[in-house]
């Protein structure tokens, strides 16, 4: 679990982030949305570590991150996974190379062992068969696919995962959705999403934090949003007419 307390980041003397508290639970799939600028980005980076807020505390387990020495957190940083936005493979690996390499970075496990584990890796996001090609051989969507196979190597017990579905298609980013889903329910990890994709939020968002202009203005589950009065959230989750008249006939059917 990951609990965020009174955290405040400025730039500059301009506030960036402004008391955000929030908790994210083992299992779930925890989401944070908002509008280009709003903060979101930020917020990951505060919890991540690549940013320090000037107050507040972020608590891996009940561990303060933000108090810990540098050789602290590098040991902590060894218990998360990342997924990047461009997948962030290595062009000049194989697939197999590129999953493998936390693994060589990091693992005490002899070769053997380490080819093993980078392989069962692959063979979970159902790329086994494409261990030997690179990066530019094969498919946006299973570049994103070799991306979780190599943030699940080390077997982190947080994932944070920025827009991974950055530039698929709707189908392609259903199955990255559900797979990354699965995965979390799977190894029970703090998994935490940062989107602008309302699929995901609609279809895993089984914790939705809703960030505007530097505030936590919302927070509840998929199904909440159906019922939510916040008409900032409203007007960014709603912001198309299809989307709308979804909202009106699932409220009809809760009240009926």
């Amino acid at each position: 679990m990951i609990e965020i307390n009174g955290l405040y980041k400025s730039f500059e003397g301009k506030t960036v982030l402004e008391d955000i508290n929030a908790t994210f639970e083992n299992g779930k799939t925890n989401l944070i949305i908002g509008q280009s600028g709003s903060g979101k980005t930020v917020l990951m980076k505060c919890v991540v570590g690549l940013l320090t807020p000037e107050r507040g505390s972020v608590l891996y387990d009940g561990r303060d991150f933000v108090q810990m020495s540098k050789r602290e957190k590098k040991t902590l940083r060894r218990e998360m996974g990342m997924i990047f936005q461009s997948a962030a493979l290595f062009d000049s690996m194989t697939v197999l190379e590129n999953v493998m390499f936390p693994l060589n970075m990091f693992s005490d496990d002899n070769l053997r062992d380490r080819t093993k584990r980078a392989l069962f890796c692959l063979d979970r996001v159902n790329l086994g068969d494409a261990k030997d090609k690179y990066p530019g051989e094969i498919s946006g969507g299973m570049q994103k696919r070799v991306a979780i196979a190599r943030a699940i190597s080390l077997k982190p017990q947080y994932l944070f995962c920025d827009e991974p579905n950055s530039g698929l298609d709707p189908k392609t980013s259903l199955v990255i959705d559900d797979l990354i889903h699965g995965i979390t329910q799977e190894y029970n990890m703090t998994t935490l999403i940062n989107t602008h994709d309302m699929n995901s939020v609609m279809g895993i968002g089984e914790k939705v934090i809703y960030i505007s202009e530097g505030r936590k203005e919302w927070e509840g589950t998929k199904d909440d949003v159906f019922t939510s009065s916040n008409e900032r959230l409203n007007n960014f989750i709603f912001a198309s007419d299809l989307l709308r008249k979804v909202k009106e006939v699932e409220v009809r059917e809760l009240e009926g």
